[in-house]
């Protein structure tokens, strides 16, 4: 079966274009942001445009059109979506940057509705690191189901919606790791999600990369090798993500290492100070 790859869809636009709106969002906010003497660390600026960039590629060809004949890259139009874009977006800071990017009064108005009752309690409610831990594991298995996956390859609506769940649990996820650590969370903590996703996505590109033969009918037909592409694409959700997400856990292991360094060092300080304080009393 031959599949024209002539032109976008209309979803793939919009998909685009949101990109684009967020970009210029942020680009715009980080010069009235800075030319104000306000300040953002460069490696923030840096991490956004690379997962920004990412996410781009994710949706332009030819990604975009040899997700709908190869698993392989579908599957890797996802781990650019889920483990390169997301991660590196959210570690950009990107919602107080794209809110300067808006006119002032817009802004305050989009200031006061995100830091409300409703959006801020739903926000924290999310991206608490269990339940986006638990929310994007559910997803992923769930759109991973031979009858979804395949509704979504051959339906473009539905495979924005996909896109959509995938991105929009990665990004929760990755949020409740990076901002939700202190106190609701712990560097521990984090450690662990981190880890049991390592563990439940390898599970996942194990079972693509050894079978035998296609999971997907879909793919059977428009694949010259759909055995191989399926092992391919194991492979990609196997191995590449599972060094990313085990690298990530080992720097979130340091850093609760580091952390209960820097608590015991300030509670012997403290403890110090307490004593030198006693001892100058008793002399005097």
């Amino acid at each position: 079966m031959r599949i024209a790859l002539t032109s976008s869809s209309p979803w793939d636009l919009i998909a685009i274009g949101l990109l684009i709106v967020s970009g210029s969002l942020y680009a715009i906010g980080h010069r009235r942001l800075t030319s104000q003497g306000g300040y953002q660390r460069g490696r923030e600026v840096a991490a956004f445009w690379i997962g920004w960039s990412a996410m781009m590629i994710a949706v332009l060809p030819p990604i975009d059109w040899l997700a709908t004949i190869l698993f392989s890259a579908h599957m890797l139009q996802h781990e650019l979506l889920m483990l390169v874009g997301a991660p590196l977006i959210v570690a950009g800071r990107p919602l107080s940057t794209c809110l300067w990017g808006l006119p002032a009064t817009a802004r305050r108005g989009a200031g006061r509705l995100l830091q409300g009752a409703a959006i801020g309690g739903a926000w924290r409610w999310l991206t608490a690191p269990a339940i986006a831990w638990l929310l994007h594991g559910v997803i992923l298995w769930v759109w991973h189901a031979p009858v979804l996956y395949e509704w979504a390859v051959r339906n473009e609506g539905v495979h924005a919606i996909q896109h959509a769940m995938f991105v929009g649990t990665s990004v929760l996820f990755w949020w409740g790791l990076i901002y939700g650590r202190y106190g609701r969370a712990g560097y521990g903590a984090s450690v662990f999600y981190v880890f049991t996703t390592v563990v439940h996505t390898g599970l996942l590109g194990a079972a693509f990369a050894l079978t035998p033969s296609p999971i997907y009918e879909v793919y059977a037909h428009r694949s010259a090798d759909p055995v191989g592409d399926q092992q391919l694409a194991g492979l990609v959700m196997w191995v590449p993500a599972g060094i990313v997400l085990t690298l990530t856990g080992i720097a979130l292991f340091a850093a609760w290492l580091g952390e209960a360094d820097r608590r015991e060092h300030a509670v012997n300080t403290r403890a110090a100070k307490e004593h030198a304080i006693d001892m100058e009393r008793s002399h005097s």
